[in-house]
């Protein structure tokens, strides 16, 4: 059974291969693994979806915490939380398929990233269960191409994740890092 769990590691060198190697060294298959730094650019927030028994879970947070370059280790697996995945589709179309195409698309919130004559590229964000239905929906049409992100996710919970370091509005340091435009 598919389990989420949320790390908050040091953004060091090694600190991935400590966490998949726990991890492979056990038997355990990852599903998913999603890494970016967080606003401090010394840590990096992980969403690991591992396929294990429930009964494993405590076990496999126990043990995240033990390695050196992980801060904090959390189960989201059944935590109030929001879980979120990409896919990029890649799909030919024709004359006689292409509102089709379209129409479905909007029915599941994807856009238009590409669009040539032969086809088009689509994006859909959405929960799992969503993004997967979209990839059905479009194998209808014919051959895709599918690239999917793996989930990210957030606890809702406010004691749950550790938020650091906290984020002030006109710090002394000056202004954020302005982040690209998607």
């Amino acid at each position: 059974m598919l389990q989420v769990i949320s790390l908050l590691v040091e953004n060091k060198p090694g600190a991935l291969m400590r966490i998949t190697g726990v991890l492979s060294a056990r038997g355990w298959n990852i599903d998913s693994l999603t890494v970016a730094r967080t606003l401090d650019h010394m840590q990096s927030r992980a969403t690991i979806v591992v396929d294990i028994d429930p009964e494993l879970r405590s076990q496999v947070i126990k043990q995240m915490n033990k390695l050196i370059n992980v801060l904090q280790a959390v189960d989201l697996t059944d935590a109030f939380a929001v879980s979120r995945e990409m896919a990029l589709v890649r799909i030919r179309s024709t004359a006689e398929t292409r509102t089709g195409i379209l129409k479905e698309a909007e029915i599941y919130g994807a856009r238009v990233v590409d669009a040539t004559q032969d086809g088009f590229g689509l994006e859909c964000t959405g929960s799992p269960e969503k993004v997967e239905e979209f990839i059905d929906a479009m194998r209808a049409f014919g051959e895709i191409d599918v690239t999917r992100s793996g989930i990210v996710a957030v606890s809702m919970e406010s004691r749950k994740l550790r938020l650091s370091p906290p984020v002030q509005a006109g710090a002394a340091a000056g202004k954020p890092e302005q982040l690209p435009n998607c």
